[in-house]
């Protein structure tokens, strides 16, 4: 397969076995993917890593540290900040729960008064 680039302009140029192509192409991919599929949102590299990073790996239980590497950071610093972003949003589903949670101990806690005056 590598011989197949072997010659290619963009490999001699970056030293690379596979060609690779410029953000602002990539980027132009996933907004012609985001047309054809009806996405409102600005699809970009950028989103579609903090994607990966977020919603892909870390909520799925992926190790930070093997986050970090899948991402190419030499540090796991900035792969903390992706962690930040999930301890935030279990944070937000909790304060949910919780709510739901209230609320329905109300609910129960109405039924036991009407059904004690009932039974009175």
């Amino acid at each position: 397969m590598t011989v197949k680039y072997k010659d290619h302009p963009a490999c001699l140029a970056h030293g690379t076995i596979f060609p690779s192509i410029s953000n602002q192409r990539l980027n132009s991919y996933l907004k012609e993917i985001g047309d054809i599929c009806e996405i409102d949102k600005n699809l970009t590299f950028h989103l579609a890593r903090h994607t990966f990073a977020t919603t892909i790996t870390l909520t799925n239980g992926v190790p930070i540290e093997t986050v970090s590497k899948m991402l190419g950071y030499n540090s796991i610093r900035t792969t903390q900040i992706y962690a930040k972003v999930v301890e935030r949003k279990v944070s937000d589903d909790l304060q949910i729960l919780k709510s739901k949670i209230s609320t329905s101990n109300l609910k129960i806690d109405h039924q036991r008064m009407v059904a004690k005056e009932c039974f009175s």
